[in-house]
């Protein structure tokens, strides 16, 4: 994922930007601070801690890869906001061995689930890491959007296979070890201490869409966001999504 700030990029995030924002003012206002306590769990280069550290908001980056903490350091800098934003080698497993447990006002889990061992488990580390009534931000690989993509692609077999599939895997030349339903995310955060407050579908349109279409047409990057935006909260398309965002608050 890129900066949520960059046209072209904001097809793939803009929507769980948008709603991410509203949740992180939302807090502003219940907490009566400006500046939030952020934790950003496989955060990576800082796609979302960045921007939300442009907001004035503390933010804690925990990810393994050292490449990509190097990365949020340097893009940090570029931002201007390198003192509101703090890179930390470690993994959700992990990771009250890098952080503080309940010391934080909302917790993003990005793109994490899909490659952790225990899902629940992380779930519920996530969980524990927020302060009561805290906002956890779930966004995860979506199983019918994988389906949908195979068979569109002429991959029939693969589309079949990825349905029936525990995981939610196409085959062993996946690259993605494990998709979800919204059912099962929200499942995982109730099991956890989560009130669920609104499930989105994130690039419903966006990947299906010739990327020449959208970069030689004009105003349909434009249109196509909205589109997004439009769709994002309609149950309907949540099963053909393929990522899905998942927005809940930790009971008091």
């Amino acid at each position: 994922m890129s900066d949520p700030m960059r046209p072209r990029a904001s097809l793939r995030t803009a929507v769980v930007w948008e709603v991410l924002k509203d949740a992180l003012d939302r807090r502003v206002k219940a907490t009566g601070s400006d500046a939030l306590d952020i934790l950003d769990t496989g955060g990576g280069s800082g796609n979302f801690a960045v921007p939300a550290a442009k907001l004035g908001h503390r933010v804690t980056v925990v990810d393994p890869s050292p490449n990509a903490l190097f990365a949020l350091e340097r893009r940090a800098a570029e931002a201007t906001v390198a003192d509101r934003v703090r890179g930390v080698q470690g993994d959700i497993h992990g990771l009250f061995d890098v952080v503080e447990r309940g010391g934080y006002d909302a917790v993003l889990c990005h793109g994490v689930l899909e490659y952790v061992d225990d899902p629940a488990e992380g779930v519920r580390n996530a969980v524990d890491a927020l302060r009561p009534s805290g906002a956890i931000s779930l966004l995860a690989a979506g199983l019918g959007g994988a389906v949908l993509a195979r068979a569109l692609a002429g991959h029939f077999t693969e589309a079949r296979h990825a349905l029936n599939d525990p995981s939610g895997r196409w085959g062993d030349g996946d690259p993605v070890p494990r998709r979800f339903t919204a059912e099962q995310l929200t499942e995982l955060l109730a099991d956890a201490g989560v009130d669920v407050g609104a499930v989105h579908g994130v690039r419903v349109f966006a990947d299906l869409v010739p990327g020449v279409l959208v970069d030689t047409e004009p105003g349909a990057l434009d249109a196509l966001l909205k589109l997004e935006a439009a769709a994002a909260e309609l149950p309907a398309f949540h099963s053909v999504a393929t990522q899905l965002h998942v927005l809940g608050e930790k009971r008091g």
